[in-house]
């Protein structure tokens, strides 16, 4: 049997950052996954592109992620605008121009995952178990015994779950979750895009659908729609031109024509929340603890932030000499983890289901929320500030 202090089960962005966390902790690590090494040093693009906050990018600055990032992929957030419908009118958010600062960044989802697997590489104390599932977790004394599907075993101090939204580590810790499957698929895929967009953001409410777009350099854009699953399989059955007319026209060609330079990418729309954040001896990060919907796009920068959370309480204890699977230190995680996700998971939850409702009541009180929002404006400021405040401590 094999001993290690901690197991990470997931190779994901979560995973890995929680495992560079603990880099120089003295703690040997153990990282499970089912994809191989190539796999993990290539991840494919997948069409998906992660909204960064400040707090998020200086996470990634001290996890020497940050500059393993292509300068030319990250393109700054400058403004965000919410429109409904086919009114004229938007909420806006607006970086501070005094500072210079953009609201944030988008980078493509599979450079951050080079860039975490590039940062582990060589990190002394940790071990890959790529090509392997977990096919077990059982409660031992000392922590928790791991079986491997090529029928080895892994004995920890502390497992950690960062294997997904639909999460199998979870349903073996006995941890349940409550999953809410909005019945829709997102379509993602790059644009090149004929107006300027500005660097701005859209989150478009249109009747029958949602639609983002995402603005990145080199005059693209990510065009995100969620659409009922047959609208979704009729568009990616299209041809590029096809397509191309058909998302210029849900866009309705406010930014000229739109033109696929990737293969459009579909995934389901689930959003997941755990019933529990810990077991003995256990924590979830990332999206097996929580799955967000894509419409706040705070999904990513929650995972991160619950892998530094947890990774804090770790250090803490190790450099004590105290047990890094304390059930006081796993508590303090679950309840700061549950205060800084619980209320944006259901407001964006809310958020989905009104601004998704194209009966007449819900048109109209979504319409008056946003020109309220809007005519507030220490909201907008207090939204924009949530966007560019840096880490605490």
């Amino acid at each position: 049997m094999h001993g290690t202090d901690v197991v990470v089960v997931g190779a994901g962005p979560a995973g890995l950052c929680f495992a560079r966390s603990l880099a120089g902790s003295g703690l040997q690590v153990t990282v499970v996954e089912p994809q191989s090494r190539q796999a993990l040093a290539e991840a494919a693009f997948d069409g998906r592109e992660i909204a960064l906050t400040h707090a998020s990018r200086q996470i990634l600055e001290q996890l020497q992620l940050w500059d393993r990032l292509p300068a030319a992929e990250v393109a700054e957030l400058r403004e965000a605008r919410v429109l409904d419908g086919r009114s004229p009118f938007a909420l806006t958010f607006a970086s501070d121009h005094r500072s210079g600062d953009p609201l944030g960044w988008l980078v493509p989802n599979h450079l951050i995952r080079r860039a975490a697997w590039d940062a582990v590489q060589d990190q002394p104390g940790l071990e890959l178990r790529d090509g392997r599932r977990v096919q077990g977790v059982r409660a031992v004394d000392g922590g928790q015994q791991v079986l491997l599907d090529d029928g080895s075993t892994v004995q920890a101090r502390l497992v950690v779950a960062a294997d997904s939204r639909f999460s199998s580590t979870r349903r073996m810790l006995g941890i349940g979750a409550r999953l809410q499957d909005f019945g829709k698929t997102m379509l993602v895929c790059r644009m090149q895009v004929e107006r300027d967009h500005h660097h701005t953001a859209w989150e478009w409410f249109g009747y029958g659908r949602t639609m983002a777009l995402l603005p990145l350099n080199g005059g693209l854009a990510s065009a995100v729609i969620t659409l009922p699953p047959r609208q979704a399989e009729a568009l990616l059955a299209m041809d590029e031109d096809a397509f191309g007319e058909a998302v210029s026209g849900l866009f309705e060609h406010r930014l000229g024509r739109m033109q696929p330079v990737a293969t459009p990418q579909a995934y389901p729309l689930v959003g997941v929340y755990a019933e529990r954040f810990i077991a003995a001896a256990a924590a979830l990060i990332g999206d097996a603890a929580v799955g967000m919907h894509p419409v706040t796009a705070h999904g990513f920068n929650l995972g991160l932030a619950s892998q530094q959370r947890l990774a804090r309480g770790v250090i803490a204890q190790q450099a004590r000499g105290g047990d890094i699977a304390d059930a006081r230190m796993l508590a303090r995680y679950q309840r700061g983890h549950r205060l800084a996700s619980r209320p944006l998971y259901e407001a964006t939850n809310a958020i989905a289901r009104v601004y998704t409702d194209d009966r007449v009541p819900a048109r109209l009180l979504r319409a008056a929320g946003l020109r309220i929002a809007q005519g507030v404006r220490p909201f907008r400021r207090l939204i924009a500030d949530r966007l560019t405040q840096p880490v605490a401590g």
